[in-house]
């Protein structure tokens, strides 16, 4: 898990801890110093802290004009023992959402369980964003999104058929916006 980095091709356009408009505004990090830990396995420095001690995050894009953000994860997402959605939503997106974030595409290929509790949190969320926003899931695993299922929170996040097995990173991130939105508007047949 050490040598997983998050997405990087596009510091050239987007920092999170240069971002005064970021909840990780000022985050200093190392190359050299392995720290942080999920389940005993070092995770390497680059991924952000929220919180959690199995789910770690990097924001690696965010646009307030277009009102997106692209989110890597990695770990366990755990909502039954460390309620990771809460910190999430709480400690992140409620820092992104008075900021005119209001489209969360949420990569999840390093996502490798999720464990669930209730879905108030993801219900909160998608009400904070329903009007002209929406929450996207990419490249999740089948058996994470067989448990978002179980616990309805495919009400709230879309994800599954093409965004299962799109090749994000050959996109510039405006690029892959339109494509994920795009996809969207066809799923639920209307315009933003």
């Amino acid at each position: 898990m050490q040598d997983i980095e998050p997405f990087y091709n596009w510091r050239d356009l987007y920092i999170a801890a240069e971002d005064d408009r970021s909840p990780f505004f000022g985050r200093e990090y190392s190359e050299f110093e392995y720290s942080n830990t999920i389940y005993n396995f070092y995770i390497h420095p680059q991924w952000d802290y929220i919180g959690s001690s199995t789910l770690y995050i990097k924001v690696v894009y965010c646009d307030y004009d277009s009102g997106f953000a692209i989110i890597e994860l990695i770990g366990e997402w755990n909502d039954c023992i460390n309620n990771d959605i809460m910190t999430l939503k709480r400690d992140i997106i409620d820092e992104m959402i008075p900021q005119g974030i209001n489209k969360f595409i949420l990569i999840g290929e390093n996502v490798l369980n999720f464990h669930s509790s209730d879905d108030c949190y993801y219900q909160e969320w998608y009400e904070d964003v329903q009007d002209e926003g929406w929450i996207c899931a990419v490249n999740f695993r089948k058996h994470v999104e067989e448990e978002f299922c179980k616990s309805n929170i495919d009400y709230n996040i879309i994800f599954g058929g093409k965004l299962d097995e799109l090749n994000w990173r050959k996109f510039r991130p405006n690029d892959l916006f339109s494509l994920v939105e795009n996809e969207i508007k066809h799923r639920l047949g209307v315009a933003f």
